[in-house]
């Protein structure tokens, strides 16, 4: 089973931050309070989750704070739009669109930079800190070269460990449909990691 710690936990948006994503109606002061009190308990339930899968969907670390706030810029546009208990399955669908347009754009194509430090615990010494990072990008690799939609089934399975039933509920797919696309998750993630360390075997002198 892939297991990774749990990403750090970056200072959150309230919905006065995400106010100018928002179209302003007139004279409905209550209503847009009632609004962004809302958005405001969306980023403080869903901040994190949102935060970690941009971040393993490929989102360069020193891009990935830009890219979680767009995620909920879209939310608080359509915060009307969206019903009372999917407001997970709404931000996985905004953040993976989020993560396929970036991954096309030019910021994407260059190789990402990671931030000095990141995830670190200071209580390994740094020959475990530097196999610890080396192994994260490792994963990041494999993940990056799986097709979206096998990457992530694994990445909510088997990274943020949720059930097959939650998985299939986010996705919006049958649970038999969900567990098919786990297995065949598990068979390319398995095929990528071969080629990847075939690779690295070639590539050594």
């Amino acid at each position: 089973m892939i297991r990774e710690p749990a990403s750090p936990h970056h200072a959150l948006m309230d919905a006065p931050e995400l106010a100018m994503a928002r179209v302003p109606d007139a004279g409905v002061a209550p209503f847009a309070r009632e609004r962004d009190a809302r958005i405001t308990a969306i980023v403080r339930a869903e901040h994190d989750f949102i935060w970690r899968l941009l971040r393993r969907l490929g989102i360069p670390a020193a891009s990935v704070d830009d890219a979680t706030q767009q995620v909920f810029c879209v939310a608080a546009r359509r915060v009307d739009d969206i019903k009372p208990g999917s407001e997970r399955s709404f931000l996985f669908g905004a953040a993976v669109r989020v993560a396929s347009d970036r991954r096309r754009s030019r910021e994407f194509r260059d190789p990402p930079v990671e931030q000095a430090g990141e995830e670190m615990d200071p209580a390994p010494n740094p020959e475990e800190l530097a196999e610890t990072r080396q192994r994260r990008v490792i994963l990041q690799e494999i993940l990056e070269s799986m097709p979206m939609e096998l990457r992530a089934v694994i990445i909510l399975f088997e990274l943020e460990q949720m059930t097959k039933l939650e998985v299939s509920e986010l996705l919006g797919i049958p649970v038999g449909t969900a567990v098919s696309r786990l297995r065949r998750a598990r068979e390319e993630f398995k095929a990528c990691a071969r080629r990847h360390t075939r690779g690295v075997t070639k590539a050594r002198p």
